[in-house]
């Protein structure tokens, strides 16, 4: 009697690899869609929706990302406090001098499904505003 795996297991029992995507110059939403990809594992041939088999990505340099026209003073992000008047927003210039990955995670989290899943895949992704990471013994 021969013995064989079902996806699911084959998916469980393979180890996630590890990527290094550096960010100097690229466009943010064209690399929030590659690493959307690779979060997700949809470059896999046993990708699944239902389970996660995503990889670990490392970002580095996101200090240096590139928003397209006039964005960086034109493009908003907005909160709410939850208090009646509680709007508030900023633009991308801002928000880049105090937190540079904060943009790169907002725009890769609007590419990932919005599902329980999405906060386990999100905590794959580990964004540096300069070269100097953490996993150089993963990658």
């Amino acid at each position: 009697m021969s013995f064989s795996l079902s996806v699911a297991q084959k998916i469980r029992a393979t180890k996630p690899m590890w990527h290094l995507v550096d960010a100097k110059g690229q466009v943010v939403g064209r690399l929030a869609t590659q690493l959307g990809v690779l979060i997700r594992g949809k470059h896999k041939p046993t990708y699944l929706r239902n389970y996660d088999c995503g990889d670990n990505v490392v970002v580095i340099n996101s200090r240096e990302l590139v928003l397209t026209g006039s964005k960086w003073k034109n493009k908003l992000y907005r909160w709410h406090t939850g208090y009646p008047g509680g709007l508030k927003e900023k633009s991308a210039r801002d928000i880049a001098a105090q937190k540079p990955e904060e943009i790169l995670r907002h725009a890769v989290s609007g590419m990932l499904p919005k599902n329980k899943m999405r906060r386990l895949q999100l905590k794959r992704l580990r964004i540096y505003p300069g070269p100097v990471h953490e996993f150089d013994e993963e990658i």
